[in-house]
């Protein structure tokens, strides 16, 4: 037999330590990483939660500021065709508009004309063509309208008075010429007759 040198023995007992030690280490090793690995699985899904909410808010900024505009502009037709139909009335109710550019008199479209508004909507400028059998031209216009503005006054049709209303016509002659009539369409109304006060009469005077 042979006999085992002491380096051998030491050798022989000091392996099932370090195989020991080792792993020790390697399980220190394992514990420490599953934190940091489950920390940056958790990152991405809050970052992915983060992006969701940003791509929501700006989608519902946008369909707000879309439907604003779509309002405006859908109250804007509204208040045209509302004072450009007692505008046209007024002029196929005019007998000197009638003879400059016959009858039936239409309105032209409605992406033709100009309309300007002010004082919350109150008050407007609106000119839009109209044409006849043997002519056409624009009408222009101001008016005011009272009242609050509510949803149920948003879906009935507005009241209008018109204060100013011009009709700038345009006849053809002969040989090609063109006459331009401006016909004044302002309502103008007449003063109230005076009429005597016969329920008050002047006190009489005193006799002496």
């Amino acid at each position: 037999m042979k006999l085992k040198t002491n380096s051998q023995r030491l050798k022989e007992q000091g392996s099932p330590k370090l195989k020991m030690l080792a792993k020790r280490f390697a399980s220190i090793f394992k514990r420490s990483s599953t934190p940091y690995a489950s920390s940056n699985s958790i990152k991405p899904s809050e970052n992915e939660v983060n992006k969701s909410w940003g791509r929501k808010a700006v989608s519902f900024v946008l369909i707000t500021v879309t439907g604003g505009v779509a309002l405006s502009a859908l109250d804007d037709l509204a208040i045209y065709h509302s004072c450009s139909s007692k505008a046209i009335e007024k002029a196929r109710n005019n007998q000197a508009v009638k003879d400059a550019i016959g009858e039936p008199i239409a309105k032209g479209p409605w992406y033709n004309a100009s309309l300007a508004v002010a004082h919350k909507r109150h008050s407007l400028s609106c000119t839009f063509p109209v044409s006849g059998p043997q002519g056409a031209g624009i009408l222009q216009l101001k008016a005011v309208r009272n009242g609050e503005d509510s949803w149920i006054s948003f879906l009935r049709p507005r009241d209008w008075d018109i204060l100013m209303m011009d009709a700038l016509l345009y006849v053809p002659e002969n040989e090609g010429k063109q006459k331009t009539l401006r016909i004044n369409l302002t309502e103008k109304f007449a003063p109230a007759a005076c009429v005597s006060c016969t329920g008050c009469q002047p006190p009489e005077t005193e006799k002496r």
